[in-house]
């Protein structure tokens, strides 16, 4: 993991079309923005978490559905 420190309204770039801006910082919390191409997927972790349960539960009940078809 690279960790890097920036300040408020400072930014980094991933990838030439990614950026990374520090919106503010209140506390022990910050507000970043984030600019993305539409076809690169933003999501929260914890979003993205549930995303990838939900997939593979959808491949388990396909994957169920196809054995009973064929039993």
């Amino acid at each position: 993991m690279l960790a890097l420190s920036r300040k408020k309204n400072e930014a980094i770039v991933i990838n030439n079309n990614i950026e990374i801006t520090v919106l503010d910082i209140k506390g022990d919390q910050i507000k970043i923005g984030i600019s993305a191409p539409k076809e690169v997927p933003v999501y929260r972790k914890e979003v993205y978490l549930q995303i990838q349960e939900a997939n593979k539960e959808a491949m388990n009940a396909d994957g169920d559905a196809l054995k009973n078809l064929f039993d």
